[in-house]
């Protein structure tokens, strides 16, 4: 099980974005990455013929990041936090280690 999940606030730790924070798009458990938009972004150049609205240039695509260079906001502090895990009712359930609340819980 990953640390992370879609949804959740993360700031980066290293690399050209450090500092920089974004919200998780998509994770790929297999290769240990995670899509935010806005981070880890390339230039792609392409041609007019094979664009999709017929406008050919240069465009910034955003390019997944490995979950190693990032860390997790707590929703309540606002802080980075590293992540832990309990199990309560038979569900294994993530807790940050800094405030020690759940980070799965969501309040009404």
């Amino acid at each position: 099980m990953l640390k992370f999940k879609v949804g959740d606030k993360v700031k980066i730790i290293s690399g050209k974005d450090k500092g920089r924070d974004g919200v998780i798009e998509k994770i790929f458990p297999k290769k240990g990455t995670a899509l935010v938009p806005g981070v880890n972004m390339y230039k792609k150049h392409i041609k007019k013929a094979l664009a999709k609205d017929n406008k050919g240039g240069i465009y910034e695509i955003p390019r997944p990041i490995d979950v190693s260079k990032l860390v997790i906001i707590d929703p309540k502090t606002k802080k980075p936090t590293r992540v832990g895990f309990k199990i309560q009712g038979g569900k294994k359930l993530r807790f940050a280690k800094k405030g020690g609340h759940l980070l799965d819980i969501k309040e009404k």
